[in-house]
């Protein structure tokens, strides 16, 4: 386990979810139900089957492209996206 890569993907994670807007569903789901238990499970269900898709996708993507272009790639589709919905185009 290398503890550095860890505390760095927990921190990067961590700071881009915080006030995101699945916190906001899970404030709202767990005010809504009053079953907190089943929504912080819930909630940890549906982040780890992201977070699987997502480093499955990353090894593959790895393998066969490089990850300057990979990380070009994700900064100019966010750019992209952020432009689009400044103009209300998305």
């Amino acid at each position: 386990m290398d503890w550095k890569v860890f505390a760095a993907t927990m921190s990067a994670i961590f700071f881009a979810e915080l006030a995101d807007k699945t916190q906001l569903v899970g404030i709202a789901m767990a005010s809504k139900t009053g079953k907190p238990l089943s929504v912080f499970l819930g909630s940890i269900a549906g982040y780890a089957f992201v977070t699987l898709i997502s480093v499955i996708l990353g090894t593959l993507l790895a393998k066969y492209v490089k990850p300057e272009l990979i990380r070009y790639g994700g900064a100019t589709t966010f750019v992209i996206i952020g432009m689009l919905m400044f103009f209300n185009k998305l």
